[in-house]
Parts: C-alpha cells; sequence; structure tokens
C-alpha cells in the first residue's frame, strides 16, 4: 500500500478556486477506482501549507494510473493554476 500525501501553498485571492478545487478533490473519492481512500484539509494555523491531500493506493502503479485518469487531471490543471507551491511524499505503509 502506498500513501500519498500532497500540499500546496495558493495564491491569495484564489479563494473561491481553492474551494471548487479541494470539492473537486473530494469528488474523486468513489469515482476512480485507484484511489482507495482520501482526506482533503485546509490548514487551520498560520503560516506553512495552506491545504493537504493524504490519500491510499495499492501500488505506485495505481497511483500513476490515478495521476493520469483524466478526472484527476482536470482538478489538477485548476490547481495548477492557483499554486504557489507544492509539495507531495509517497511512502509503504
Amino acid at each position: 500500500m502506498i500513501r500519498h500525501i500532497v500540499m500546496w501553498k495558493f495564491r491569495p485571492g484564489t479563494e473561491k478556486e481553492q474551494a471548487e478545487f479541494l470539492d473537486g478533490l473530494r469528488g474523486l473519492q468513489g469515482v476512480i477506482p485507484e484511489l482507495l481512500s482520501s482526506e482533503t484539509a485546509v490548514n487551520v494555523g498560520p503560516g506553512n501549507y495552506d491545504a493537504v491531500l493524504v490519500s491510499t493506493f495499492e501500488s505506485l502503479e495505481a497511483l500513476e494510473a490515478y495521476k493520469n485518469d483524466p478526472r484527476h487531471k482536470a482538478v489538477s490543471a485548476l490547481c495548477k493554476s492557483i499554486r504557489e507551491d507544492r509539495t507531495a511524499v509517497d511512502y509503504v505503509i
């Protein structure tokens, strides 16, 4: 099993798009079969990153299939237009 964690820092003034992006991520659960579980949250503390995704996949190949799924790519395209920074880590659980 693979845990995939992604964090984003968004550009100021993109709050509406941020909500749309995070709702889009949440909407992928149960739609893309490789995505076994996911949790999306907004940081409540000051500084650092603004939001996080914690998700689980059967394998690195399943994670790659998720990343290449057109539904994920559509959501990801919105993120790319509003983010300042992104960081990610994948590890075996």
